[in-house]
């Protein structure tokens, strides 16, 4: 008996998605915005915190938004929600709270010392995962990719306008 090797047909990558869908912007913003998550994710994980703690830190740095309330309106976060990131940062003892002496309703919140090391961390992290994930562009397709999604973040979402852009 004679055996003969069959000719199998040529291999086919695991996840080939359909045409249709990988021809649409839309569609891939979101998977690439997935991949982008998944990996920062990761990332924030190994150092123990989220980037929602590196953001309500950043917002913390800049200055202006001091009070509970402020922090969650800039970033968008569920007033809830941010109570709990903040009660973990102040945990870690990257921030901390105090009753305003002007209205003891509300809580000034304040980046400690360790807060601004761990923000100087978290940006270097950051910036990290943005060279590793954009490593495919040149220097100035990055700056034109930044350009185009900041166009259609300030029509989509008009918090990411550049300052001097937003209605004051």
């Amino acid at each position: 008996m004679t055996v003969t090797n069959p000719k199998l047909p040529p291999a086919v990558p695991l996840r080939t998605l359909p045409e249709e869908l990988v021809g649409s912007a839309t569609f891939l913003l979101k998977r690439l915005g997935f991949a982008a998550k998944e990996q920062a994710m990761k990332a924030y994980e190994e150092v123990g915190l989220h980037p929602y703690h590196h953001a309500v830190l950043v917002a913390l740095s800049e200055g202006s938004h001091e009070t509970q309330g402020a922090i969650a309106d800039a970033l968008g976060y569920d007033r809830g929600q941010l109570v709990g990131l903040l009660d973990e940062l102040e945990e870690r003892g990257l921030v901390e709270r105090r009753r305003d002496p002007k209205d003891r309703r509300r809580h000034l919140v304040l980046i400690t010392a360790q807060g601004k090391k761990t923000l100087r961390n978290l940006r270097r992290l950051a910036r990290e995962l943005e060279a590793e994930f954009l490593e495919p562009l040149s220097d100035k397709e990055r700056a034109e990719l930044h350009s185009f999604l900041l166009r259609l973040a300030e029509k989509h979402e008009p918090g990411c306008a550049p300052f001097a852009a937003r209605p004051h």
